[in-house]
């Protein structure tokens, strides 16, 4: 049965991002994450207060980041009959930021109460994704090279044209050694789990594949927009230290299941944005024109799969009057 269009949230979400990045853009190559990541917070805080929702952060700056704000547990938003999950990152890739560096994004995905995976005390876990074009293809307990080869095949390339994001970590020594002796090509990056992810997902992007170990709580919050764009991701949480895993195991989550899209977030109906804070692949950073400020946002609604890039002006005399987040 067809139906009316509905509220698009991920357009009122995208102020949110906006906001984050606007006021952490100011902190770009300063050497401070905290600071960076303290103000957009801050001004991410202000503007869900502004959004007719009943939001509970499910994802957001807890334990692993100290963070004092937007913790998971919080209630957000300005009340009403709609209940939410709520994944946020206000600064994904904090390093990237303090050192001016690609790719560092604000972030945050919604979607019905109850639906998002809660990572309780995992911090890390493995992933791959792909775009729509591979989703079925892959594998997360097959070989590396295996699973390259089915990439390639279902992406029409050889595995010679294939690139694979990996984030830069000790713990992904051999499965660089792998995919570099499965003759794929390597975007290494420090810090950037859901910026890989979207890359790896969309098939626009120069990235074909994501593998290796990164954040629990980033793999939820990808999975917001991976969920939109059509792709997959294959996840089993993978603790770093015996400290999270006996963790893991007191809260009673099977560390042996693979997760998909599907568990991360188990509603169609979800929303996600992310809007650029360092110029990289996929969004440009924030940029400074005289009086105005000029962002660069992706926003994505699960249910239609409609994906917008937005490019928005801000009179940065007009809202520091009237604005109480500090920009």
């Amino acid at each position: 049965m067809a139906e009316a269009p509905e509220r698009n949230l991920a357009l009122d979400i995208v102020r949110i991002t906006e906001a984050g990045a606007l006021a952490s853009a100011r902190w770009l190559g300063r050497g401070n994450k905290e600071a960076g990541d303290g103000a957009a917070v801050d001004a991410m805080r202000v503007s869900f207060s502004t959004l007719h929702i009943n939001g509970v952060v499910v994802i957001g700056e807890g334990e692993k980041d100290h963070a004092p704000m937007l913790f998971n547990g919080e209630h957000v938003g300005g009340g009403g009959s709609l209940s939410l999950d709520v994944a946020v990152d206000p600064v994904e890739g904090t390093n990237l930021l303090a050192y001016g560096r690609p790719n560092a994004i604000s972030v945050v995905g919604v979607a019905p109460r109850g639906s998002m995976f809660n990572p309780g005390p995992s911090f890390y876990m493995q992933k791959l994704v792909v775009s729509h074009e591979a989703r079925d293809v892959v594998d997360l307990d097959a070989p590396v090279q295996v699973n390259l080869k089915n990439i390639a095949q279902a992406l029409g390339k050889s595995i010679q044209d294939l690139v694979v994001f990996v984030l830069d970590k000790p713990r992904h020594e051999k499965l660089i050694a792998e995919i570099r002796e499965a003759g794929a090509r390597i975007k290494l990056q420090t810090d950037g789990d859901v910026a890989g992810a979207l890359m790896a997902a969309d098939p626009r992007s120069g990235v074909d594949v994501m593998m290796g170990t990164g954040g629990t709580p980033e793999g939820v919050l990808a999975a917001c927009a991976i969920k939109g764009m059509g792709g997959q991701i294959l996840a089993r949480l993978d603790p770093q230290s015996y400290v999270e895993k006996d963790s893991i195991n007191e809260a009673g989550i099977d560390m042996r299941e693979i997760l998909t899209v599907h568990e991360l977030v188990r509603s169609d109906d979800c929303f996600f944005a992310a809007t650029g804070i360092s110029s990289g692949d996929f969004l440009r950073g924030v940029r400074y024109i005289g009086k105005q400020a000029v962002t660069h946002s992706l926003v994505i609604r699960g249910k239609t799969g409609t994906l917008r890039y937005i490019e928005s002006y801000h009179n940065m005399d007009r809202l520091s009057k009237i604005s109480a987040v500090q920009y």
